[in-house]
């Protein structure tokens, strides 16, 4: 079982009268709580966020898919959910751990509360947890399965369905968020460009952000082809953020290096930027605990600027920080790294029109200080 299983009043949209609850790691660690949202039981990676705001924004991100998010502000809640700042349809996360919720809404915007969205969307979740303890211990042993329940008490029980879920490494999960239609996102005034992204999870501030300037966007399935992304006619190309393990993503490597043989730019982002990796030669593997939310600090080694970024990645490139590497599409250099463990967080080839960074910096939920990379897409696209 890989999603939640939803029982009781949950499916009403209200909010069900709390009952207890409890969170199980797969290595045995238990917590207790009360539910909160979903009355059910939900397994997925254990995954802690450390943005201290856009709550919304992480829990409609297609990159959560498939794990339970551990938010480490200890407050969560008090402004609410509102219709503009969900990145998609509905809340993908498997499940939310909280500290303290809020007992109401206190934001003008709001239109509902947070566990009554949980709640209408399914989501299991757990409230009254020492998440400092739960993230200090991910921290420590790594980012795991684990299992939410609020409809069995017995520990061991729980965690033999854990152990029985599915890992993160070697998940494929593209094909579960990607569109299962190409649709368009028109230019903000005179169309300048039009590029195609190849949806792995896209979020839809990103092709708001490609819209600001002048950019028509395309947004593609992830199992299209060459023929049907050039087909749109594209100056360009988009690899978008997405959930899962880099190394299943075949077919998107394959149709990276058939662009980079065409020379057609590409920039890709998060799952995009390892995409690229893979398909210019490096490997990739899992990090940790990963680096989720939105004070990841990173430099910009062209400039020296250090960006405070978001971020929602498990895994990383595997890259040469230090000069240029030889590929089979001509030199690669590392252009970001990040500050707190020198992970590479960007990549830019000197041969071939292509670029990428491991972060967001479509900025939801903030911080604004990588949006200067949307606009170095659009002065690829111009140089073209």
């Amino acid at each position: 079982m890989t999603g939640p299983t939803v029982t009781g009043p949950a499916v009403s949209g209200v909010p069900a009268e709390p009952t207890a609850a409890i969170l199980v790691l797969e290595d045995g660690r238990t917590f207790r709580g009360q539910s909160y949202g979903a009355v059910g039981e939900t397994f997925g990676e254990a995954v802690f966020a450390t943005g201290m705001t856009g709550y919304q924004e992480t829990l409609t991100d297609p990159s959560y898919h498939r794990q339970v998010i551990v938010a480490t502000a200890p407050h969560i809640g008090n402004t609410g959910v509102n219709a503009e700042d969900a990145e998609s349809t509905r809340i993908w996360a498997a499940g939310y751990v909280v500290r303290d919720p809020a007992r109401r809404a206190s934001s003008w915007r709001a239109r509902h509360g947070l566990e009554q969205e949980l709640v209408a969307h399914g989501v299991v979740g757990i409230s009254g947890v020492d998440t400092r303890a739960l993230t200090r211990h991910l921290r420590e042993r790594g980012a795991m399965r684990c299992g939410v329940s609020s409809v069995d008490g017995d520990v061991d029980a729980v965690r033999a369905r854990v152990l029985a879920s599915p890992p993160m490494t070697g998940a494929d999960l593209t094909a579960e968020v990607t569109t299962p239609e190409p649709y368009v996102v028109p230019a903000v005034g005179e169309r300048r460009f039009t590029v195609a992204a190849l949806d792995l999870g896209i979020k839809a501030t990103t092709p708001r952000r490609l819209a600001e300037r002048g950019i028509q966007t395309h947004v593609l399935p992830a199992a299209s082809t060459v023929d049907e992304l050039l087909a749109v006619g594209p100056d360009g190309v988009f690899l978008s953020n997405g959930p899962g393990d880099p190394a299943t993503a075949g077919h998107a490597v394959g149709l990276v290096r058939a662009l980079l043989a065409r020379r057609v730019p590409v920039f890709g982002i998060c799952f995009g930027h390892q995409i690229l990796g893979r398909a210019l030669g490096f490997g990739t593997y899992k990090l940790r605990y990963g680096h989720r939310g939105i004070n990841q600090p990173v430099a910009d080694r062209a400039t020296g600027r250090v960006e405070v970024t978001a971020h929602n990645h498990g895994f990383a490139v595997d890259a040469p920080v230090e000069g240029v590497t030889d590929t089979p599409y001509g030199g690669v250099t590392v252009s970001h790294v990040c500050l707190n463990d020198g992970v590479v967080e960007g990549l830019s080839c000197a041969d071939v029109p292509a670029s990428s960074v491991q972060y967001h910096p479509e900025a939801a939920a903030g911080p604004h200080d990588a949006d200067y990379l949307f606009d170095r897409f659009r002065a690829l696209l111009e140089a073209r």
